[in-house]
């Protein structure tokens, strides 16, 4: 894909040539072959359509069935569009031209009441499926495991108040399991999302936000920051792990025994912007930590500044 996108750009930068003002065709073949390739660099998955948890299977339902709803309205309109400027082209002796037509009562009716129950149809399904995965809305009536979520410039801190650990860059979940987020920042408005588990939900200064979600099966997905917050949001990203439930007691059990504890003057060191932070354990976590956070009574970090951020 590199090489592809290195031999349009030299041959783009060649002398151009122009006919009547326009650039040539071959040209503009290739300006519009790069720009495809372009959009495509970064479609190495499609991540979102590989459900691995009930969120994103309803997610993937969702944006699935909206798409078959609005098939039956768009293609007939980009079709008739096409064979209407072929038909009635200049040069198509064959194509009837009347002036004097108005209107016609039967095309009135079709072109609104066909538009109209699509979207009668499409509103009704977002509706009932946007609530459906209302992310404040629990999965089941199984104790969920609570984790407690802190977005920082440019990391993530994964709190496990019941397992009293926490871990930077790193999301270690049990599979099967329904898991409860409370999300805050601690700078300024971010997004944490997990593709493949379901909704992306935004984390704020001083609010805690819900999010429900349930890994399926075990696996590794990736989880990354969805709204930009400065110089380190391209490497805000972290793997989400989905383990046995054996396996996760053992990480939790593992990651307790030793290492530092996360005090409030810890917190304070980690909010300091730094980027492509290596994960990390803490061994224990200083009761009512993430409560500090939210009602800031640690203060807030600086976020992006003209030296270090945008």
């Amino acid at each position: 894909m590199t090489n592809l996108l290195q031999s349009f750009a030299r041959k783009a930068s060649r002398p151009r040539l122009w006919y009547k003002g326009r650039p040539s065709a071959p040209l503009a073949l290739r300006c519009g072959a790069m720009l495809s390739l372009l959009a495509l660099a970064g479609c190495q998955q499609l991540i979102v359509l590989h459900p691995k948890g009930i969120v994103a299977e309803g997610t993937t339902s969702l944006l699935t069935g909206s798409l078959i709803i609005m098939l039956p309205i768009v293609v007939p309109t980009i079709l008739a569009a096409l064979i209407f400027g072929w038909w009635y082209r200049s040069s198509n002796t064959r194509a009837k031209y009347d002036p004097s037509f108005v209107e016609s009562g039967k095309l009135e009716l079709l072109t609104w009441s066909v538009p109209l129950l699509t979207i009668m149809l499409l509103g009704s399904v977002s509706w009932i499926g946007s609530h459906d995965l209302d992310p404040a809305k629990p999965l089941s009536g199984e104790e969920p495991l609570e984790v407690q979520v802190v977005s920082l410039d440019w990391k993530w801190l994964f709190i496990y108040p019941d397992q009293n650990v926490a871990s930077v860059n790193r999301l270690v979940i049990p599979a099967g399991v329904p898991i409860h987020f409370t999300l805050t920042s601690a700078s300024v408005m971010n997004a944490f999302f997990v593709p493949q588990l379901g909704s992306m939900i935004y984390t704020m200064n001083g609010m805690a936000t819900q999010l429900n979600l349930q890994a399926d099966r075990p696996g590794t997905f990736m989880g990354l920051s969805a709204m930009f917050s400065g110089n380190g949001f391209a490497d805000m990203h972290f793997n989400t792990e989905a383990v046995p439930m054996a396996d996760f007691d053992a990480w939790a059990k593992e990651a307790g025994n030793g290492g530092p504890t996360l005090s409030s003057q810890a917190y304070k060191d980690l909010s300091v912007q730094s980027m492509k932070i290596a994960p990390f354990t803490y061994s224990s976590v200083e009761p009512g930590l993430f409560d500090k956070i939210v009602m800031q009574a640690l203060p807030p970090g600086p976020g992006p500044t003209t030296k270090g951020g945008f």
